[in-house]
């Protein structure tokens, strides 16, 4: 296990600049998450810190000791991709052990490690088989069974879900879990799905523009982003964001409020918007309502399954005021004492 740190870290690509001054210190055995959407350069930090990527300026610690023209080989760090880039000749016990048999580590170790990995990784009865006789969520396990023998103090992991379908995901989101709860190693983790990002991270960095917007856990991030941008990408559906003017309750000095769909509600007499229903999401347990306003903005609310709200309805909305969160002119958001 190691601490790793960031110290006003940048990427340029000729005169681009794509990281901009990143400072993050991230803690000894922590699960930390990069998130944002596509081309926010969250790929290329890990990269930089996988020593895959060379850093233009500023400093990387790995266990406190200074990476930066370390290759990649030398930083004690173990990287699982997003394509599973296994030998599709090689048996599960070769790909897992190809590693360890280019270094010359002997026989009987290897055998250990692979048996051990194997194990925890719930592929014992898979070893002779063939990446093609796999499916796509044994391939991952694959992938992060030929990190684990590595014994890395780092574990990264770039976008490693993406190709698998959604019911997939969400099993192998827990077997991700699962691992860093056995192994304790340091892991820092790569996605756009601000999901996985909430199910997985003891801390989230959101990033846009190659730069760091907010850091904080799943907790925080949802209950006191930063700013419009946090707001509305932590959480799903994203939080509706309306001007002050069109609640009556809000501060003079506050721009835009801010309202997450599950906290809007239906209200019999009397609400503090009202609306026309537009379109009706039904998904069993809840549904998802688009409400369209005066003003012609739209809002969302979820409602559970069996509330009424049909395509046409005029319905009043009501929240709690604790519930709003009010933003400035720049979009960040303001202290509610």
């Amino acid at each position: 296990m190691a601490s790793v740190n960031l110290s006003n870290l940048s990427k340029r690509f000729g005169k681009v600049e794509i990281i901009h001054n990143i400072d993050l210190d991230i803690k000894d055995g922590e699960f930390v998450v990069f998130v944002g959407p596509s081309g926010c350069g969250k790929s290329t930090l890990l990269r930089m810190i996988a020593g895959l990527e060379d850093i233009s300026a500023g400093s990387l610690m790995i266990d406190g000791k200074i990476a930066n023209d370390l290759p990649a080989s030398k930083r004690d760090v173990a990287m699982v991709f997003q394509s599973y880039a296994i030998y599709p000749h090689m048996t599960v016990r070769d790909n897992i052990s190809f590693g360890m048999k280019v270094r010359g580590i002997p026989s009987k170790e290897i055998e250990a490690k692979v048996r051990e990995a194997a194990e925890i990784l719930q592929l014992d009865e898979l070893l002779d088989r063939l990446p093609k006789e796999l499916s796509g969520g044994q391939r991952q396990r694959v992938a992060i069974g030929r990190a684990m023998v590595r014994d890395p103090s780092v574990f990264l992991f770039d976008e490693p879900l993406s190709n698998l379908d959604a019911e997939l995901r969400v099993h192998m989101r827990a077997e991700v879990s699962q691992l860093h709860q056995r192994l304790a190693n340091t892991m820092i983790y790569v996605t756009h799905d601000q999901i996985e990002a909430m199910t997985l991270a003891d801390r989230i960095v959101v990033l846009r523009k190659g730069q760091i917007e907010q850091i904080g856990t799943p907790k925080e991030l949802y209950e006191r982003p930063a700013n419009v941008f946090c707001a509305q990408f932590i959480g799903s559906p994203k939080m509706n964001i309306l001007p002050a003017e069109l609640i009556a309750d809000a501060p003079t000095d506050v721009v835009h409020v801010g309202i997450r769909p599950e906290h809007l509600k239906l209200a019999d007499d009397q609400g503090r918007l009202s609306g026309t229903v537009t379109a009706r999401e039904y998904t069993g347990s809840s549904a998802l309502i688009h409400v369209k306003l005066p003003s012609g903005q739209t809002v969302l609310l979820v409602t559970n399954g069996s509330e009424t709200g049909a395509t046409g309805d005029s319905v009043l909305l009501n929240f709690e005021m604790e519930d709003l969160h009010q933003f400035d002119q720049s979009g960040n958001a303001i202290s509610q004492s």
